[in-house]
C-alpha cells in the first residue's frame, strides 16, 4: 500500500515491480544478484481519482510512456530493498507533483515613481561617464 495523501492510496496489485541486474561498473555480485528494480504502473488502468490521471497523462515526462504506463528504474543503492523503496518514494513524487496546481501569473507594470526613479539613475549615471571623457564640454 503507498499511501499518496490523506484519502489517496495504492494498493500493491497496481504497482508491478520485477527485480532486475544493475548496469554499470560494480564489484563481484554485479553479474549475479538482482539488486535493481524496475517499477511499473498503468495509471488508466489504476485507482487514482481523475484529477490525478488527467495530470499525470499531461505531463511531458520521459518516464511516461504513449500508453499511459509509468516506467522508474531504481539501481542507486546496493540492496533490493532500498532501491524498491527508492522507486516507490519516486513514483509517489510524481504523482504528488502533477496534482499541485501552479499559481495563476498575471501580468504586471511598473510604476510611474520607479520608471522615472531608473530613468534619473540612468541619466545621472550618463553625466558621471561623460565628465570622465577628456572632452568636456559641459
Amino acid at each position: 500500500m503507498l499511501k499518496i495523501s490523506n484519502n489517496v492510496e495504492l494498493a500493491d496489485w497496481e504497482i508491478d515491480m520485477t527485480a532486475i541486474r544493475a548496469q554499470g561498473a560494480g564489484g563481484q555480485n554485479v553479474n549475479k544478484v538482482s539488486s535493481a528494480i524496475h517499477l511499473r504502473f498503468d495509471i488508466k488502468k489504476s485507482t487514482l481519482p481523475d484529477f490525478y490521471k488527467e495530470r499525470l497523462l499531461a505531463l511531458s515526462d520521459s518516464r511516461i510512456t504513449g500508453d499511459g504506463v509509468i516506467i522508474i528504474k531504481a539501481q542507486s543503492h546496493r540492496t533490493q530493498e532500498k532501491n524498491r523503496d527508492d522507486a516507490l518514494q519516486r513514483l509517489k513524487n510524481l504523482i504528488v507533483s502533477a496534482a499541485v496546481v501552479q499559481k495563476v501569473r498575471r501580468a504586471t507594470r511598473a510604476t510611474k515613481g520607479s520608471q522615472r526613479k531608473r530613468m534619473d539613475k540612468k541619466t545621472q549615471r550618463g553625466r558621471i561617464k561623460n565628465l570622465r571623457s577628456k572632452n568636456n564640454d559641459d
